[in-house]
């Protein structure tokens, strides 16, 4: 599982048997590190080998390929895609006892309160609507932050931007999978912890091939929610669609992604497979020769509008369960109260309205009288 690099050089070595996108995906990524006048040796890693020479009869295999794949029925490729992509995946539920979720979910917090009072540093906390990203170890740029769209053009920020892993990430959860001889030691540098609120999302997305190696660990806390792959997402209002293959995530359970599943297929949070609040640990190993920004280029990058939630009558804060908590309590009086507030205020906004509707119609028809008198005037003047 972790000899991706050499399992690629075997697959370079028989481009025959190779696939056309992975070829494509080698071919552009090394001409995008040519661009950055990268001195790394191209052959030292698969998503940085040259493009592959083709023999006079890979056409023809080309069209018998296109013509056996549009041959099949949709049933058929769902069933071809669902299969490679569970060939990626690797779950794991009895690492964790309902006692150490809950340490790890007290930890959490605590970390969501250390962001509110801005004891973290600016690259390690990136919140948006109902979603909240926090950075250890390896930070890196990505969607609006970056300056050219697209993949491939991610790029980690210099050493020291972001804050260090915790402690507790290590020793309540990367020790406890190395025990368990599920990561190899000394494989993490790079923790993210992601907090969802009841109906939050993250988008369709593959986890930069130039910036991290394989496998892709997760481990979800708080409540159960599912991992989504191949959807497509739509905005104003948010949309998603059916993916190819939802995959269960309970609490406490460890995900690994790799092959197919993490390179060749995106995957995503769906809003409806989040309703209650949910948090998550992803630990990668980001490659010692990624892509990183130098200090000038930070300056340079497009500032990411952050969220800043509002208030509404609400707390900022929430309970575990993801539900707001209202200042002024739940007793009915106070319901009442607000209520008819917002009756009264209703009302003299509707008289406001009218009286102003009356105002607009009165000018209008002065207005109409002027410029009619005008008219005549200018005629009678000929």
């Amino acid at each position: 599982m972790f000899s991706r690099r050499d399992k690629h050089r075997g697959e370079e070595s028989s481009s025959s048997r190779g696939h056309l996108s992975s070829r494509r995906r080698r071919h552009s990524s090394s001409g995008s590190n040519n661009n950055n006048n990268d001195s790394t040796n191209d052959n030292t890693r698969p998503d940085r080998s040259p493009c592959i020479e083709m023999d006079s009869g890979s056409s023809s295999s080309r069209k018998r390929r296109r013509s056996t794949s549009t041959s099949a029925s949709p049933e058929d490729r769902d069933r071809q895609e669902k299969r490679k992509i569970s060939h990626g995946i690797k779950q794991i539920h009895d690492v964790f006892a309902e006692s150490e979720c809950k340490k790890i979910e007290e930890e959490i917090d605590e970390i969501v309160n250390k962001s509110k009072k801005g004891l973290y540093k600016k690259q390690t906390v990136d919140r948006a609507p109902l979603r909240s990203k926090y950075f250890f170890g390896e930070g890196y740029t990505y969607g609006a932050q970056l300056a050219r769209r697209g993949p491939g053009q991610e790029r980690l920020y210099p050493k020291g931007h972001v804050d260090e892993i915790p402690s507790w990430v290590t020793e309540l959860v990367i020790k406890r999978l190395e025990d368990k001889k599920i990561i190899p030691k000394d494989f993490v540098n790079s923790a993210v912890i992601n907090d969802y609120l009841p109906g939050g999302c993250i988008v369709s997305h593959i986890d930069p091939i130039h910036i991290f190696d394989r496998p892709i660990v997760s481990i979800s806390f708080m409540s159960d929610s599912a991992l989504s792959f191949g959807c497509k997402f739509s905005f104003r209002p948010i949309r998603v669609s059916k993916p190819i293959l939802a995959l269960p995530l309970s609490k406490g359970c460890v995900t690994l992604l790799s092959g197919y599943a993490a390179d060749e297929v995106t995957h995503c949070i769906r809003p409806q497979d989040v309703t209650a609040r949910r948090s998550v640990i992803i630990l990668r190993r980001v490659f010692p020769d990624a892509p990183r920004l130098e200090e000038w280029e930070v300056n340079k990058l497009p500032q990411a509008t952050h969220y800043k939630p509002k208030n509404n009558g609400y707390r900022s804060s929430t309970r575990r369960d993801g539900r707001r908590e209202s200042p002024e309590g739940s007793s009915r009086d106070g319901g009442r109260r607000r209520s008819k507030r917002r009756r009264s205020s209703s009302t003299s906004s509707s008289s406001s309205s009218v009286s102003s509707s009356d105002e607009r119609k009165r000018g209008s028809r002065q207005g109409q009288r002027s410029s009619h008198r005008r008219h005549l005037k200018s005629h009678s003047d000929r």
